[in-house]
């Protein structure tokens, strides 16, 4: 049996909570592997498993229907041909464009023309959409200067290239029309037909349908076409009946997957239009947009580098080679589908859609939206345990009932034996032979739980969908999954535990406090220009006059508005102070180094080198400080004064910002040579201070709550922030993810150098006591999740920059921001928290655990259904060579199990419950000890009941007295109705398999109910209205009673059942150690 199927072992994992033995919490089994034994669905983690131990685990499951088994799974095979596709697109990009605009040429109207000799333009544009495409497609620079550079080619396109398009509908609709949209064709999903046949492809339903046509085809032969279809016809029924169920609810699934789908590829880009910024979708984006690109970005079409500074483009997604190009006026062309590596800078797009390379990639490659996840690979493995008895049950049957058959033992309902030798007719042997076999191949249907696995993806499709209205995008379905296991969650601070809406509270220019933080009175002119000169020009924000003409509209990062903001206050005109100045050369904000810089030069060539970021960082750097009266002081004598401010305001938690400048001498500038300036370090020693501001960023609301929760839930809040030490030490305490300043010492309120300075065994010890960590680096944070990993913790981790991306693809679970969030991040990110709130992380883990949860709930369920069939059967087949269940009537308990079921267990809704449990086990028995002791209790009520039933049943007073025929067909049909109604009933104990009340929330699930309420109805009508076709007969009121009873029973028996302690220990160790004990003496 498969280690990780039913027994899997259990890894420790840190939580302060007692463990419960419970479908939600089960007592962890740090038992090692035993050595040789490699169990090919044992894999813990998917996300970055190797294509061998996927391949693996495929080949060891037992499938019968592999097209519906792996249809959510990666297709290995299409991995490969995606990489030479893209490699294709790259060389042939004008042929594979030209056959797919031949295609869509039926669509709407399209100008052909021959590269060589591009055609003239027509239309409201002086160029055309061939020569813009062979122009970006080529990188042909001296087609961009004939045409008078970006600035000549904006004119033709009818754009500024300041305020871009104007905006107007009209002119959007003209372009779009002109030069294409931004979309490419995407391949058509599967429609309903599809999902039809990959449902008649299970191995089994074959078998039963070609015995069905041979039992309809020897039926009428014998019986004449009146009498003799029904039981061919009425198998075949059954199976057509299972197999549009099946493709129904696997069609709405793919529905649910492709909207998903959809919303991820939907990403927000910033457009210029009428000289404001503005959000909108990438689908909306039109040939001669001006877009702003910063670190992060994915650069969304084909365009023109316009201006920047250290712009440099990651093109490894297109050219297959990772290397970095920087971007400038003699390498101005920038590829859609790339991403924004460094710097920043604005492009004027000159293509979109299957215009562009990306497009083409895009339209030509279906997108494989299949991923397996570790829960569905250990399901796998418990459904190739439980198909491998079931078919050994199966067979056996198979060889009881033949032998019995031929030896005289068989005997019809009216008691004459079905075989003579001699006497019958071969087509009635041969008829017997079927309906054997028939029997045989549906008790393998019921067996084999080929939907186990599937009721993973139905319950992450379920999950993904309500998940959205939680605010949360899950871009991999192992992480929705994993997020029920984590130990711990490194979260930023900005945005995700605060509102990232910035203020400017408090101000320090020279030594004197501002109060308020904007009064300019108090500051010399001098001390104003400068400030006000550092806040507008080293800044990557706007300002811009609002559309109603009323105040000014900020844009940029919150950080970047704030300053903004407090500078307009202070007397600062955006426009007039930028335009006095001359941008030399901007040395981006450096996560690294926490500060960013530019030089610029004034209207009477003064240089000035403008810096600006962490305070503490900034000071260190800085030797003088301009005083309010203008008087420039020596800082070294104050220095303990300026830190003493920057610790004030941070224990205040307020972000602090320092502005310094240096005045340069223009002669030691380099030569205006664009290779040379693009080289030039900007010197950062001997700056003068100006100014120091303590910027507010609020908690966010509900932000202590979900932080209690998490401690609750046995989950380890840590804050991971760029900030200074004291900031993140009071937001720390304010969100009370430090419980007091006790709390805080020297190893749980650590700095990210200090971190960093660690050998790797001590990072790993230290790790675990950390709770706080203030200006850490992206690659500090990096090491704190490798170091929490080795020590077993299930890592979530959220991240929001460019930088942030190897912490991301490294936890176990990243989390990117989707409104702070660059496309990288959320592209290493397996789920995007949309309102980058700390509480939607959470509610994250909630639906993580309610995956798990639900999908033990309906284990329990089928093995119930599996274990009380197949007993039934097998011991009514060895004693009398008959079985109660006919074929139809499996096929029958078969979809309640299977589709039925499956649809009302694997959708249930979150409970609070949940997130009073320890977190669930990476290794952890999927069957708990709990479970078994539910499963066994009612699997053996239900057997002894119907085995009673079946040997006894026609001495019941409202069966005897009928004839042996119809009280054989009597005893028959309760059996069966009974046996269906105690699934129906048992379905309700799933639910809550750890408490009393199982009947707790199930009105607020309209889908359990509507299940309910559907298989009741549809029993009624089997038993009352199909006797002929499902081998039934109609039951009196008391036989309904008696049926209604047995199956209610299960309720109280369920309730008397959770009083029966279980050990903590799981049964899997239990039953495992003598045999390791075995192992060890032989060895030794």
């Amino acid at each position: 049996m498969s280690r990780n199927s039913l027994f899997p072992e259990s890894s420790p994992i840190s939580s302060h909570l007692p463990s419960e033995m419970d479908i939600e919490a089960g007592a962890d089994d740090d038992a090692a592997q035993d050595d040789g034994y490699l169990d090919p669905f044992d894999i813990t983690n998917t996300k970055n498993a190797s294509l061998e131990s996927l391949r693996r685990w495929r080949q060891a499951a037992l499938v019968l229907n592999a097209s519906r088994r792996f249809r959510y799974t990666l297709d290995l095979n299409k991995e490969e041909e995606k990489e030479q596709r893209r490699r294709m697109i790259r060389s042939h990009a004008q042929v594979i464009r030209a056959a797919l605009l031949f295609k869509l040429a039926g669509q709407r109207e399209i100008v052909f023309g021959a590269s060589v000799s591009p055609p003239t333009p027509t239309g409201d544009y002086e160029i055309g959409l061939e020569q813009l495409a062979s122009m970006t497609r080529d990188h042909n620079l001296s087609a961009l200067e004939q045409r008078g550079g970006v600035e000549g080619l904006a004119g033709l396109l009818k754009s500024n290239l300041e305020m871009g398009v104007s905006g107007d509908t009209t002119d959007l609709i003209n372009r779009r029309n002109e030069f294409g949209s931004n979309t490419y064709p995407h391949k058509k999903g599967k429609g309903f037909l599809t999902f039809l046949w990959e449902a008649w492809q299970d191995l089994t339903l074959i078998i039963l349908i070609i015995a069905a046509i041979a039992s309809l085809v020897l039926g009428i032969k014998t019986e004449g076409l009146k009498e003799g279809w029904y039981d061919g016809g009425s198998i075949t029924l059954a199976v057509l009946l299972v197999i549009i169920v099946t493709a129904i609810s696997d069609y709405r699934q793919s529905l649910q997957f492709q909207n998903l789908n959809e919303e991820k590829r939907n990403i927000q880009i910033e457009v210029i239009r009428g000289g404001r910024r503005e959000k909108i979708s990438i689908y909306d984006i039109v040939v001669g947009d001006v877009l702003p690109l910063k670190i992060g970005d994915q650069v969304p079409a084909d365009g023109i580098f316009i201006s920047g500074h250290s712009l440099a483009i990651d093109e490894s997604s297109m050219t297959g080679e990772s290397k970095i190009v920087h971007k400038d006026k003699k390498v101005p062309f920038l590829i859609a589908g790339c991403k924004v590596a460094d710097g920043f800078g604005n492009m004027l797009v000159t293509g979109v859609g299957i215009n562009t390379e990306w497009g083409l990639l895009m339209a030509s490659i279906s997108e494989d939206t299949g991923e397996e996840t570790p829960l569905q690979v250990r399901l796998n493995g418990v459904a190739t345990f439980i198909g491998i008895v079931g078919l050994s049950v199966a067979l056996s049957v198979l060889a009881v009932l033949l032998v019995r058959y031929f030896t005289g033992y068989s005997k019809n309902e009216d008691g004459t034996v079905q075989f003579v030798s001699g006497q019958t007719s071969v087509s009635e042997a041969v008829d017997g032979v079927i309906k054997i076999v028939t029997i045989a191949v549906t008790i393998v249907v019921v067996a084999v739980p080929e939907g186990l696995p599937l009721a993973v993806t139905l319950t992450l499709a379920y999950s993904m969908r309500k998940m959205m209205a939680d605010k949360a995008l899950v871009r991999r379905l192992s992480a929705c999954e994993t997020m029920g296991s984590a130990t711990t969650i490194c979260s930023d601070k900005t945005g995700t535990l605060t509102l990232n809406q910035m203020t400017v509270v408090e101000a320090y220019a020279g030594k004197m406090k501002l109060d308020p933080p904007d009064d300019t009175s108090q500051m010399q002119g001098e001390l104003s220009s400068l400030l006000i000169e550092g806040i507008a020009v080293n800044t990557t924000g706007s300002v811009f006059l609002a559309k109603n003409g009323g105040n000014v509209e900020v844009s940029g990062s919150p950080t970047e508005k704030a300053i903004l903001s407090w500078g307009i206050k202070l007397g600062l005109k955006f426009e007039a102070v930028r335009s006095e100045a001359i941008v030399l050369h901007v040395a981006p904000f450096n996560s690294d180094k926490k500060r960013g810089g530019v030089a610029l030069q004034l209207t009477n060539s003064d240089v000035h080198i403008h810096w600006k970021g962490a305070a503490e960082m900034v000071l260190a750097s800085c030797t003088h400080f301009l005083d309010t009266d203008g008087s420039l002081k020596s800082i070294d004598n104050e220095m303990l004064f300026f830190r003493e401010v920057i610790d004030g305001m941070a224990s205040k938690s307020l972000r602090c910002v320092a502005f310094a400048y240096k005045p340069f001498d223009k002669d030691k500038v380099p030569n205006t040579n664009e290779e040379e300036m693009a080289q030039w370090v900007l010197p950062e020693d001997s700056l003068v201070l100006l100014a120091i501001v303590g910027i507010k960023d609020p908690c966010r609301p509900g932000v202590k709550d979900a932080v209690k929760l998490c401690v609750d839930a046995g989950i380890m809040v840590r804050m991971v922030t760029g900030d200074n030490i004291q900031t993140a030490k009071a937001i720390a305490l304010e969100c009370s993810i430090l419980a007091s300043d006790a709390d805080a010492t020297e190893l749980s309120v650590i700095e990210g150098k200090t971190f960093r300075a660690l050998s790797e065994e001590e990072r790993e010890k230290v790790a675990k006591k950390i709770i706080v960590m203030g200006r850490s680096s992206p690659s500090d944070k990096l090491l704190l999740v490798q170091a929490l990993r080795k020590g077993g913790d299930v890592v979530a981790v959220t991240g929001d920059g460019t930088n942030d991306a190897p912490a991301l693809h490294e936890a176990d679970i990243g989390l990117s921001m989707g409104i702070a969030g660059t496309e990288v991040a959320k592209e290493s990110s397996d789920i995007i928290i949309l309102d980058d709130n700390f509480a939607s992380v959470v509610k994250v883990v909630r639906w993580g655990r309610s995956v798990y949860a639900n999908i033990q709930k309906f284990i329990q369920f089928q093995l119930t259904v599996n274990v009380a069939a197949l007993i039934i059967n097998v011991v009514a087949a060895i004693s009398s060579g008959s079985i109660p269940l006919t074929a139809v009537q499996l096929l029958w308990v078969n979809l309640i199990m299977d589709t039925l079921g499956a649809l009302a267990l694997a959708t249930e809704p979150p409970t609070n419950h949940l997130m009073h449990r320890a977190p669930v086990g990476r290794r952890e028995p999927l069957v708990t000890n709990t479970m078994w002791r539910n499963l066994i209790i009612q699997a053996s009520y239900q057997v002894i009941v119907l085995l009673v039933l079946n040997f006894y049943g026609k001495n019941l007073p409202f069966i005897k007295g009928h004839g042996w025929e119809q009280e054989t067909k009597l005893k028959n049909t309760l059996v069966f109705n009974a046996f269906v109604l105690c699934q129906i009933f048992n379905e309700f104990n799933a639910r809550k398999p750890d408490e009393f009340n199982v009947f707790n929330g199930v009105t607020k699930n309209r889908l359990f109910m509507g299940i309910i309420g559907f298989t009741v109805v549809l029993q009624i009508i089997i038993i009352e209205f199909l006797g002929k076709f499902t081998s039934t007969v109609r039951l009196s009121w008391q036989l309904w009673l008696i049926s209604v009873a047995l199956g209610l029973v299960s309720w109280p028996l369920a309730a008397v059942g959770k009083l029966i302690p279980v050990p903590h220990t799981p049964l899997s160790k239990i039953i495992r150690k003598p045999f390791r004990r075995c192992r060890t003496a032989s060895r030794a």
